[in-house]
């Protein structure tokens, strides 16, 4: 067993914070046996706000990470980090160095720019109310109007991918394979969006099932965790995937973030594809 150690570490931001912690956490993911004690300031924007954030350095001091566009505030960050012996970053100022350096312009400063209510925001928010609509199959009216289509057996991460693209403004709906239950024709019929089928290993389907089980302190049903059923389950969806040409993602050791990833990177290929084949015609 791995004797773990801890530090504290303040997240300061004048926005959301979710960039910083994302860097946080992607840093603090390459120690092995450290963990990090985190404290998340968002929305820091006036001095009134900054106190909590010096009062909780100066109690526990420790690394300091923020991306606060107000150079006074940051001084202030910077000032207080000192005055406690903890190391202190601004994660953004690199980049926006680099950024005023070859757009030969400075920054604008505006805190949470980058949360504004632009027609990006909106789509987003029309791909989550989408996604959820068709979510596990409910609802297979208007699957053309989908951006990709997720196919698999239960327990392949199907909605929280889905979910996951929806908030990255991909209209995504997802649609279960069942043994012995027939497909929608609306979803075999579909011609317009990506569909990329989901799998993993039987053995870690069935670790999932009975997880699931437990948590509902439901009676174990012998089909959905029996390991040889699940196997034919995944084989089958692999065969209805070669035969429809969809591509297939293994998630057995892959997290939520990853499959998206490679899932949009299929979708940029066929939205290529697709508009290949227009020019064409």
């Amino acid at each position: 067993m791995v004797n773990r150690s801890f530090f504290h570490l303040h997240l300061i931001s004048d926005s959301t914070g979710e960039t910083l912690i994302a860097v946080a956490r992607a840093a603090a993911a390459q120690y092995e046996g450290i963990s990090a004690i985190e404290h998340v300031y968002p929305l820091v924007r006036s001095r009134g706000q900054l106190e909590r954030v010096i009062a909780g350095i100066q109690a526990a001091p420790g690394m300091v990470l923020y991306t606060l566009v107000d150079s006074e505030l940051a001084g202030e960050v910077e000032r207080a980090a000192l005055e406690t012996g903890s190391p202190c970053l601004s994660v953004l100022s690199p980049v926006m160095q680099m950024f005023d350096a070859y757009l030969g312009t400075s920054s604008r400063g505006r805190p949470g720019a980058q949360h504004t209510l632009d027609a990006d925001y909106f789509r987003r928010i029309d791909a989550m109310n989408y996604t959820l609509m068709h979510d596990d199959g409910q609802c297979v009216s208007g699957l053309s109007d989908a951006d990709v289509i997720l196919f698999g057996v239960s327990r392949t991460s199907k909605t929280p991918t889905s979910i996951y693209l929806a908030n990255r403004g991909i209209k995504t709906a997802n649609i279960p394979y069942v043994a012995g239950a027939p497909l929608p024709e609306a979803f075999l019929n579909v011609k317009g969006p990506l569909v990329v089928g989901l799998v993993a290993s039987a053995e870690r389907i069935v670790q999932i099932r009975q997880n699931r089980l437990l948590s509902l302190n439901a009676a174990d049903a012998s089909s959905y965790v029996d390991e040889a059923a699940v196997a034919a389950e995944i084989t089958d969806t692999r065969r209805i995937c070669a035969r429809n040409r969809w591509p297939v993602i293994d998630v057995t050791r892959r997290s939520i973030e990853e499959t998206a990833a490679a899932i949009l990177d299929l979708y940029r290929e066929h939205k290529q594809r697709q508009t290949q084949a227009w020019d064409n015609q």
